[in-house]
């Protein structure tokens, strides 16, 4: 059974750092095409940072020098430091991964608050 997993999430306030991680499990799973997205209320889900198919690292324009995306392999495990949280970073986070066989997968998603 596939399942991918998130955790990290919680309240911090504006300023402040947290770490996301994600774990793949129950097939193999693209070292690329791997990534993070957010969905705050009232909005469409958006790419925060992604491993594209080029090997190369893909961030969205708002978070770009403050959250970083890596990963280990060996677990199987993505992670998104992110760093000088700001209020507008507030939402549901989701961590995306795709199967060699092509096959999308989403976790269950973890909140992130951000006070002011």
């Amino acid at each position: 059974q596939v399942q991918v997993v998130e955790s990290g999430g919680g309240l911090v306030q504006a300023g402040g750092s947290l770490t996301l991680s994600c774990t793949a499990s129950g097939s193999i799973f693209r070292r690329n095409n791997m990534g993070w997205y957010r969905q705050a209320p009232g909005k469409q889900r958006e790419l925060v940072a992604t491993f594209t198919s080029d090997g190369s690292i893909n961030y969205a324009d708002s978070v770009k020098g403050r959250f970083t995306i890596s990963r280990d392999n060996v677990k199987n495990t993505q992670y998104l430091q992110m760093n000088s949280l700001k209020p507008e970073d507030t939402a549901v986070y989701y961590c995306n991964a795709v199967t060699v066989g092509g096959n999308n997968y989403w976790g269950q998603g973890t909140q992130v608050t951000v006070s002011s």
